[in-house]
């Protein structure tokens, strides 16, 4: 093991000192007079693996994935320590199958080990999910990125936080959902933002001008690839949650390929260094870069950017359009004969039944001194009057709403649609792994979108995006919700 640090510790200072003259000119690259940077990617493997300090004069900044390859992959933060001190690091913590409790204990670790930068995300769908359905086997839990962001910014205030957005949505209620959640995870204290991977420029110029809008002032970096055939057909065939590839680009891919590999190499790792370096025209702070963490791989995209390095942002841009065969300037966007779904009748009435209902029966003055009284906990602490009390409030919610007796009701902040019948159990927004508005586990339309629609047709988008949702604690859940409204701990 020590030696593995030895040589990272030996490559880092080789590295810095080859590149500082080039590193002197990107110190005034932003606004914040911090230089243009490379998040790069790594994946956990049993052993250490060699990390530049800077590729192409950019400084690099490792990042350790969280259960990307497998449900069973090592832990970020054990990873970590096969690594040099000095190797910067960004820890990625994913929610899925995890509950606050899993990730106080994270933020408890990193801060007995010294890191102090973190990119928190939801993750996308176990490869082992349980649905609940088996009684033998809980329904696995997704820990949302919104209240880890509060609950690391309540614990370590010090630590910087990231967080992820996928600006690469075209159906308008999936797109809104994206950038709503994306406010709250602003308003929660993310630092910086991460974007999902994607080739579409006028998405993450939109994304950049989007935060550029906002009071706070954070950095934005664009997760970029060097996209072979072989690796884009590996992500539409296992559909990799929220990555758009048009039958253009796969097309484009595989016909390069099959003329001439070599020329095909060159054009994937040219492509990957244009569009870095159009973001960093855009004013982006960096990017993240995934599958680029062979020594072999990064002199190849060092090379790229050489190659590069002096153009215009005209002529990359030119060029990208050439690279990519661009006509109509749309081959990178997904085609789709509806874009834009209305709200139902059957939807509207709902939400207007279900809001009459909430305001007169749980949030008045009135309602609130009975309750209090009808559902005082002693009234109900005994196993038979409990277990009424939880079977009766299901019953009468499940078939309308979804309920799983959370235990802590969030209807009135979710537009009466409950996340729990989002398969994540999601309640502060969409993950990123819609498609066209269907969910990831592509067997209903994501509630999100359903949410979204229904805010803008009845002027509640504040609640989308400025209300945040407590996580329910492990717990809470099967407690009785009515009991924990009106008297609330």
């Amino acid at each position: 093991m020590s030696i593995f640090i030895f040589y990272n510790k030996l490559l880092s200072f080789l590295t810095f000192v080859t590149h500082l003259p080039d590193m002197m000119p990107l110190l005034t690259d932003s606004l914040q007079n911090q230089p243009f940077s490379i998040f790069l990617e790594y994946l956990p493997t049993k052993h250490a693996q060699l990390v530049p300090s800077c590729i192409a004069g950019y400084p690099v900044t490792m990042t350790i994935a969280d259960r990307v390859r497998s449900d069973d992959d090592p832990e970020p933060l054990a990873i970590a320590q096969n690594y040099a001190a000095e190797i910067p690091k960004i820890l990625h913590f994913s929610g899925k199958g995890r509950d606050i409790a899993d990730f106080n204990e994270f933020i408890r670790a990193i801060q007995e080990q010294g890191y102090s930068n973190v990119l928190l995300l939801t993750g996308d769908k176990l490869k082992h999910h349980q649905d609940g359905q088996d009684v033998n086997l809980p329904r696995t839990r997704y820990l949302e990125s919104v209240n880890a962001v509060m609950q690391a910014k309540k614990l370590a205030p010090q630590i910087k936080v990231g967080v992820a957005l996928n600006p690469f949505k075209y159906a308008k209620a999936e797109h809104d959902a994206q950038y709503f959640k994306l406010d709250k995870k602003v308003q929660a204290g993310a630092d910086y933002v991460v974007t999902q991977l994607g080739f579409d420029l006028d998405a993450l110029k939109e994304a950049k001008q989007y935060l550029n809008k906002l009071p706070s002032c954070l950095d934005l970096f664009a997760c970029v690839m060097p996209l072979t055939v072989a690796r884009a057909e590996f992500m539409v065939k296992h559909k990799v949650a929220g990555i758009v590839l048009t039958p253009h680009l796969l097309q484009l891919l595989k016909h390069e390929q099959s003329v001439d590999a070599v020329i095909a190499e060159q054009n994937v790792y040219a492509r990957c260094a244009l569009q870095i370096l159009i973001c960093r025209f855009w004013g982006f702070a960096g990017v993240h870069l995934s599958a680029c963490h062979k020594a072999e791989e990064q002199k190849k995209l060092e090379q790229a950017l050489e190659r590069f390095q002096d153009f215009s942002f005209e002529q990359c841009m030119q060029i990208w359009s050439e690279l990519h065969q661009l006509k109509s300037g749309d081959e990178l966007k997904p085609k789709s004969d509806v874009f834009q779904k209305k709200v139902s009748s059957e939807q509207m009435l709902k939400y207007k039944s279900m809001q009459f209902m909430h305001d007169s029966m749980f949030d008045s003055k009135i309602a609130r001194n009975v309750g209090r009284k009808l559902f005082n906990p002693k009234l109900w602490s005994g196993y038979f009057a409990n277990k009424l009390l939880i079977k009766s409030e299901y019953l009468s919610k499940h078939g309308v709403v979804g309920c799983e007796s959370c235990g802590q009701c969030r209807l009135a902040d979710t537009l009466y649609i409950c996340p729990e019948t989002c398969p994540k159990g999601l309640a502060n927004g969409p993950c990123g792994g819609t498609t066209l508005d269907r969910c990831e586990f592509g067997d209903r339309e994501c509630i999100h979108s359903v949410k979204a629609r229904l805010a803008e047709q009845t002027n509640q988008i504040a609640i989308l995006k400025e209300r945040l949702i407590d996580t329910v604690p492990i717990e809470l859940r099967g407690t009785s919700s009515w009991v924990n409204w009106f008297n609330p701990k």
